[in-house]
């Protein structure tokens, strides 16, 4: 039975970070790009090249190490992991085992927003840090079925990497789900990284065991790879606690090693035994010193930290007014709350904005399958169609085809309606004239509505739209058709 059994899991997680160029040279560190030509002579192993550190991805990594209540180190020193592989030109990879930046940090997971904004001291789970730290990525395997061979592009060899990896201190793939969401928004936060699955800027590896609950010692783990979004990371965690446990109730041993996870199949096959650090032959990189790093660097550093999603959250609550639901969705990604932010600073009424970002933007954004930092349109058109919507210059429904304009082209939506003719009809008069014509034309409606059938009005009131060709005012519409159905 599963419930007699616990599970424990940790994770090594991998991001890329946003460098304009690359850990030890200076080529350029952007996705994508012709194959091999963001290379040079130190980013494919060249004989005699020399890797010289860039200073910002130290920065970054300290970043990320404050952020999550990390003890930078005053001394780091980086290390080379030996191994063979095509896409790893050095035949080697330089990394920090013995001497890492950050050590024993920790974030906290589980809380309820809603009552840690009343009590502030409410209990969460610390998730442990044991380590972050720098490495250089390596190339990719382009594996090629019509030509049947694989080529190597090296565009991404060198580009820097933050390793975070954890104590086994989660339970269960919520656990894991909630922690990898909260370190996500941390470095988007940060602007270090997009932290982007899908294009592999942000690389989860996780190292699950079970045991039974009664017993203290660890289980056998194994490493899962190729999670490239947090559905199959979830998917992958029961699978390969399920496994786990058939195995042992089957009375055969779990192997320690690395597996591949098939999303399509949902299901995970064995790609090698489980390395140690033995296997690496790891020593100390002789072409780069120690790096020493002053507690006024540390302090500069932390002096620039942004203002994080909790905190963000609390204030968009007391001082924006509000409800915590609308606050949690739009932190929930930065370039929700980077928008947000600027278009109430140029005005927009804050409740509105939220309401047509949690509204039409995160519809479009589902539907065009996009994220949210590739959104195109500026806050200064977004807080003038909200403007324009406020002051009922267009009407709800006007307003909308207006929003999927600015979200695909970004058009100014004031010049927008006045070239379309699209203001918004507040004319009684006229509007009497036209209910009056469609009350003429359609009896039937009358006469259930007067017959008790209430929802006949709103026939009558699309009908009144439809004639008005979308510019009525759909409030004073509902009033004036009412006061006419009442004289009836």
């Amino acid at each position: 039975m599963n419930q007699n059994f616990e599970t424990v899991i940790g994770l090594e997680v991998h991001v890329e970070l946003s460098t304009n160029t690359k850990i030890f040279c200076g080529c350029s560190a952007k996705f994508g790009g012709a194959p091999n030509s963001h290379t040079c002579p130190v980013c494919t192993g060249m004989p005699g090249s020399l890797p010289v550190l860039n200073k910002k991805v130290v920065e970054y990594a300290m970043a990320v190490g404050i952020a999550t209540n990390c003890h930078i180190s005053e001394v780091c020193k980086f290390d080379r992991k030996n191994y063979f592989y095509p896409d790893n030109p050095q035949n080697y990879q330089i990394s920090q085992l013995y001497m890492p930046i950050c050590t024993d940090g920790y974030i906290l997971i589980g809380s309820n927003l809603d009552e840690r904004i009343q009590k502030e001291d409410m209990p969460d789970k610390r998730i442990r840090i044991h380590e972050i730290h720098m490495e250089e990525d390596a190339g990719k395997l382009i594996h090629d079925e019509e030509i049947g061979c694989s080529l190597i592009d090296y565009n991404r060899s060198g580009v820097p990497l933050i390793e975070i990896v954890t104590e086994p201190d989660m339970k269960n793939a919520d656990e894991v789900i909630a922690f990898l969401e909260k370190l996500r928004l941390i470095i988007q936060y940060l602007g270090v990284s997009d932290c982007k699955l899908n294009e592999g800027s942000m690389r989860v590896d996780v190292n699950l065991s079970v045991r039974k609950c009664e017993e203290d010692v660890l289980g056998t783990r194994t490493e899962m790879k190729n999670l490239n979004s947090f559905k199959a990371i979830k998917r992958a965690i029961e699978n390969e606690k399920n496994r786990q446990i058939e195995l042992i109730n089957q009375g055969k041993a779990v192997e320690m090693e690395t597996r591949r996870w098939d999303d399509v199949k949902e299901t995970s096959y064995s790609m090698r035994s489980k390395e140690d650090a033995r296997d690496y032959r790891y020593f100390p990189e002789p072409d780069l010193m120690p790096l020493v790093i002053s507690r006024e660097w540390v302090e500069e550093i932390r002096c620039i930290q942004p203002e994080f999603r909790d905190e963000k959250i609390k204030r968009y609550v007391e001082y924006f007014k509000l409800p915590i639901y609308d606050a949690e969705i739009i932190t929930s990604e930065k370039a929700l709350a980077d928008l947000f932010e600027q278009t109430v600073k140029l005005g927009a009424e804050p409740k509105k904005t939220a309401n047509y970002i949690m509204g039409e933007t995160m519809r479009l954004l589902r539907e065009k399958e996009m994220d949210a930092c590739d959104i195109r349109f500026s806050a200064e058109n977004f807080a003038k169609l909200i403007g324009l919507d406020e002051k009922k210059v267009i009407n709800s429904t006007v307003a909308k085809e207006v929003f999927e304009r600015v979200f695909e082209d970004n058009i100014n939506p004031e010049k927008y309606v006045e070239v379309k003719g699209l203001v918004q009809n507040n004319n009684e008069d006229e509007l009497r004239r036209i209910i009056d014509e469609v009350i003429k034309n359609n009896p039937q409606s009358v006469e259930d509505y007067m017959s008790g059938k209430d929802r006949a009005i709103g026939y009558l009131v699309g009908q009144t739209m439809k004639a008005s060709r979308g510019k009525a005012n759909p409030e004073m519409v509902n009033r004036l058709l009412g006061e006419v159905l009442r004289r009836k």
